[in-house]
């Protein structure tokens, strides 16, 4: 598939994150499409300021600037178009493998973590201007630091034969080249039965991360709705919609 995105491609032998890079060039008007590749990162990060390591040369590490006008409220759809971008790569690169979605932002196989997504807005007042969709996958690592090793895993880990780093990352590219526009003009709608398709949690017991409240919310997993907010069923019966946090198993 073609794809918009990726063109100009910038290939970086290292850099402290690529969506640092894409951020600055989208305020010096980098145009739609543009896309960062990194062999290496120093200060590569997931959400909540966690840090995203990877050995050099291994798995993909790439952003992508996406100019759109939308509101705020846009940004977690694009997060989950992102994570379902990347999921359909995988499964075409894995035949028969279960690659899940695992809401706000992870691909998940088998429970272990594949690949994560990173989305972050450039703003002008209250309207967002561009989007930088940061993306890290794990494609050629076969083993992993021991406190990773039981919740991690590779396109190589559940491949036969693991497509080359380039030719996933232009499959991600078209997936989300196709998907993006559509959910900053309608929203989740028109995706509902492919993200119910591919939800990792959907009818699991989950709980949510205090923060700072000081308390967990806790219940069923029923659901992303039109927003991109997770619908969690509570004991009691009430319906939850959660829009931001971090979400653990039970």
């Amino acid at each position: 598939m073609s794809s918009q995105l990726g063109q100009p491609l910038y290939r970086l032998a290292i850099t402290t994150s690529t969506n640092d890079e894409a951020k600055r060039a989208a305020k010096e008007g980098a145009p739609h499409g543009s896309t960062w590749v990194a062999e290496q990162q120093t200060a590569g990060r997931g959400r909540q300021g966690r840090t995203w390591e990877s050995p050099p040369g291994e798995n993909l590490l790439f952003s992508v600037l996406l100019r759109v006008t939308c509101p705020p409220s846009r940004i977690p759809p694009i997060a989950l178009v992102a994570g379902l971008a990347v999921r359909d790569a995988v499964a075409r690169a894995a035949p028969g493998v279960d690659v899940r979605i695992k809401w706000p932002n992870d691909v998940l196989v088998e429970d272990k973590k594949i690949a994560g997504v990173l989305v972050e807005a450039v703003t002008m007042g209250s309207r967002v201007e561009a989007v930088i969709v940061g993306i890290g996958l794990n494609v050629h690592t076969r083993a992993f630091p021991e406190e990773l090793a039981a919740r991690a895993t590779s396109v190589a880990l559940v491949a036969k034969q693991p497509p080359e780093r380039d030719a996933l990352l232009a499959d991600v590219l078209a997936n989300l080249d196709r998907d993006a526009h559509i959910v900053v003009g309608r929203g989740l709608e028109s995706l509902r039965h492919r993200l119910e398709a591919a939800d990792g949690l959907k009818g699991r017991r989950v709980r949510s991360d205090p923060g700072n409240t000081g308390r967990a919310d806790e219940g069923i997993a029923s659901g992303i709705d039109d927003d991109g907010r997770l619908l969690v069923k509570r004991d009691d019966g009430v319906i939850s919609r959660w829009s931001a946090g971090e979400v653990h198993l039970v």
